[in-house]
């Protein structure tokens, strides 16, 4: 059975191909996605503060294959691990002035849940099965033996619009630390929630 929480050894390393750079400075769109709390979530209304999104193509899971060539796609492997890391530190996250986390990819609701409730994750994933936010803000896919996924690219939205990008992400395990400390680096002047908003399992209740 393959191990998805952890990267194997010599996995290609992906290059900025400049499809990010646009993305600082833009308004969120209006559109509503499906999240694993069971509601749609406004992207173009996530509230005051910042809003760490973290978009990634395919999340394995037991028993799921992975489309064809997964590890020899650069930046695809590692969704497992970067999901822990948000969920390692996501009071770190909370703490250092992020108002929430959500993860988002093309895979439905169903999958989606299975995996936060396998993982243990404390905040929502959004499926966006359409990728519709590409199609809005010209985000990075690439092709697969499959469907069409998206890269793996993290926004960190304040009040609607996009303060910073992370692009390209390497290696995945370990951009949740990436993220805390950008977020410590730039402090807001408001104070932090304790809770964070669109919680989703063990310590959001």
């Amino acid at each position: 059975m393959t191990d998805y929480t952890s990267l194997p050894a010599g996995l290609p390393v992906p290059e900025d191909d400049g499809a990010a750079v646009h993305l600082p400075g833009a308004r969120m769109p209006h559109l509503e996605l499906p999240g694993t709390g069971g509601a749609t979530v406004r992207l173009d209304a996530l509230g005051a503060g910042r809003t760490v999104i973290y978009i990634y193509p395919l999340t394995g899971r037991p028993g799921t294959d992975l489309p064809d060539g997964w590890d020899s796609i650069p930046g695809a492997r590692g969704c497992t691990p970067e999901a822990c890391g948000f969920r390692d530190h996501y009071q770190d996250l909370l703490a250092a002035g992020a108002a929430g986390v959500l993860g988002l990819s093309s895979q439905d609701t169903d999958y989606q849940r299975e995996v936060v409730e396998r993982l243990l994750l404390p905040f929502q994933m959004l499926s966006d099965p359409g990728r519709s936010l590409a199609g809005a803000l010209g985000l990075p896919t690439f092709e697969t033996s499959g469907p069409t996924l998206y890269k793996r690219l993290t926004l960190i939205i304040r009040d609607g619009v996009i303060e910073h990008v992370f692009y390209p992400i390497f290696p995945p395990n370990e951009h949740a630390d990436q993220v805390l400390t950008w977020l410590r680096d730039n402090p807001l002047d408001t104070p932090p929630g304790s809770r964070g908003r669109w919680g989703q399992g063990r310590l959001a209740g």
